[in-house]
């Protein structure tokens, strides 16, 4: 049985791939689902698709050259009556646009106009819970990508030329991961001006020792097996035995880690972004949702619905990594193949 089916198998983390792909996607798409613009106006026989280039409202019929104003009411009305027309998203407010027509104050609880309510600012919590799981995706698989690049080198590194170089590179990720890292990010932060690149940046610098000791390991223990000695018998260099041959033979604890770190690259910016050492203020993310949610307590549908997006997303890549992990499990391979003959 193949690694893919085994994966197919593990019924639960094969329902949570296909979940989590389809609720990416929908995040990818977010302009198309909540946006204050329509996608498609046709005003006076013209047709004007204002997601892609707002117009001035004079277009409309408004007063000023200025950018149109699509939930302004007389705009509305404008662009759909006379023979005029306009398909919204489903979500009429984008992830920083104000309810100014709420009829109670902010933050205001779920309604026809806001379907999982406003935040302290009159903001639509559910399109910014859409745009805030897309940042922390596409954040978490950044992070991934980067960490696991270099953990991947590094250990690589070590464990194929071992000896001296390995010793002095270990004493120098040990004192490097005792770097106060948390401290590190709070002087960087009031020195730059937070970015989504300099988190990456920062976290990254830490989050790739981990995955380095288990290619360590695997390259340490493939470079004596005999497929590698006869690569060195053919006269090939240390870099093509280490790309063709080790590294193929030493991926399942890179692949298995992968949802894992996610998870923990996710759940790093959530915990800053709660602490205001994040996002640059403004942007939608999950932590910056909470942290509203503990400042306002009796708005219960902040809290609520953040929390469940969070866990949902964890529950998810944890799903994901045990099927992973038991789908490279050898073990559990044999056990399998054997209750199949």
């Amino acid at each position: 049985m193949s690694r893919w089916q085994r994966f197919k198998h593990n019924r639960r983390g094969y329902a949570s791939l296909w979940l989590f792909v389809v609720l990416f996607g929908l995040s990818l798409c977010a302009e198309l689902i909540a946006n204050d613009k329509p996608l498609v106006v046709h005003y006076d026989g013209h047709f004007y698709f204002p997601i892609v280039q707002n117009q001035p409202e004079t277009v409309f019929g408004g007063d000023f050259a200025t950018p149109t104003d699509f939930l302004d009411p007389d705009i509305r009305n404008n662009i759909t009556s006379h023979g005029n027309w306009a398909i919204y998203p489903p979500i009429t407010y984008n992830y920083e646009t104000l309810n100014y027509f709420s009829q109670v104050p902010n933050p205001a609880p779920p309604s026809w106009q806001n379907w999982l309510g406003t935040d302290d600012r009159g903001r639509d919590v559910l399109s910014r819970l859409i745009y805030g799981f897309r940042l922390s995706i596409l954040f978490g698989l950044a992070l991934t990508i980067v960490g696991v690049s270099v953990g991947i080198i590094t250990g690589s590194l070590m464990g194929f030329f071992g000896g001296k170089f390995d010793l002095i590179s270990q004493r120098l990720i040990e004192i490097w991961s005792a770097m106060p890292e948390l401290y590190l990010l709070i002087i960087f932060a009031s020195i730059f001006n937070p970015s989504v690149s300099l988190l990456i940046i920062l976290l990254a610098a830490f989050g790739w020792m981990g995955l380095s000791d288990y290619v360590r390991a695997e390259f340490f223990r493939n470079r004596s097996l005999e497929y590698v000695r006869a690569a060195r018998a053919l006269g090939l260099t240390n870099l093509q035995i280490m790309w063709r041959h080790i590294l193929p033979n030493s991926l399942t604890p890179v692949i298995t880690f992968l949802p894992f770190r996610m998870s923990a690259a996710i759940l790093s910016l959530t915990s800053l972004d709660f602490l205001g050492l994040g996002v640059p203020p403004g942007t939608p993310s999950l932590g910056e949702l909470l942290s509203q949610g503990k400042g306002n307590l009796e708005a219960w549908w902040i809290s609520l619905s953040t929390f469940v997006v969070l866990v949902t997303t964890l529950l998810l890549l944890t799903f994901m990594g045990e099927a992973l992990r038991d789908a490279y499990d050898s073990r559990k391979a044999g056990l399998m193949s054997g209750g199949r003959s």
